[in-house]
């Protein structure tokens, strides 16, 4: 059975005293959660003391995004072995806001995962469709899209071990959450794909989470879903007591 996995990405929230704060009261409630991997994901500039603030703890770190290159001249960017240096174990890659803020295209996001494997990091592969494209009926097509473009010259056995995160762009800070059933359809759409392109112990071990108004309320129905592994949470992620509650929901769901 795949192990559930739950994440909280901060997105641009959070001095490095608020985050560290935080991370200390967080390592307390969850230290006694087992089954369910646990994931911070603090800003750049707190990522090497929120790590050290969780240093053996059952709460892992991860970057909120990297650059593909080692080094270089590129003003602003942060390489994936910095990522490494400063604590991170795990990396978003592909979020809806650097696709659309930021232009990252499914080359981009590519090029991003293959260096976060490169430096021995998961990543965390987001993929989702727009409000737009889901009345479109696109949706399907739109998460074909993503995933070859983001998977291309990925070995199977690295699929196996990365985690892919859908994320309704629609249900992302809205308030408006997939209903379980929406969610299922989508996770078992991507696991099919996932078997068909690189087998069935690759899909089964592949862990697919849902991202998108992930509150303590409803990720126990999120997660009874049989393809949904877990969550990527944002808002929610920012409160510790309802981060909490969603890692402990999540984990109740599943014993």
């Amino acid at each position: 059975m795949r192990t559930p996995l739950i994440a909280g990405n901060w997105k641009m929230f959070k001095t490095v005293f608020e985050a560290v704060a935080f991370a200390k009261e967080f390592k307390s409630l969850v230290k006694d959660v087992a089954n369910v991997d646990i994931v911070l994901a603090p800003p750049f500039t707190a990522m090497h003391p929120v790590s050290e603030a969780l240093r053996a703890s059952n709460v892992a770190v991860a970057s909120q995004d990297l650059f593909w290159e080692k080094d270089g001249a590129y003003t602003g960017a942060v390489s994936p072995a910095m990522v490494r240096e400063a604590g991170a174990e795990y990396a978003i890659v592909g979020h809806s806001e650097r696709r659309r803020l930021f232009g990252d295209t499914d080359v981009a996001v590519n090029r991003k995962v293959r260096a976060a494997i490169d430096a021995d990091l998961t990543p965390i592969f987001c993929v989702g469709e727009t409000l737009d494209e889901r009345e479109a009926n696109a949706t399907l097509a739109v998460l074909d899209r993503q995933l070859q473009g983001g998977l291309d010259a990925i070995t199977g056995e690295q699929v196996a071990a990365l985690v892919i995160a859908y994320e309704p762009v629609w249900a992302i800070g809205t308030g408006r959450v997939a209903t379980a059933a929406q969610a299922q359809d989508a996770h078992a759409h991507i696991r099919g794909r996932l078997r068909t392109w690189f087998g069935a112990d690759v899909a089964d071990r592949c862990r697919i989470l849902y991202g998108g108004s992930v509150k303590p309320d409803n990720i126990a129905e999120l997660i009874a879903e049989a393809d949904v592994d877990g969550a990527l949470v944002g808002g929610a992620s920012l409160d510790v007591r309802s981060f909490g509650e969603i890692v402990t929901n999540s984990r109740r769901a599943v014993i």
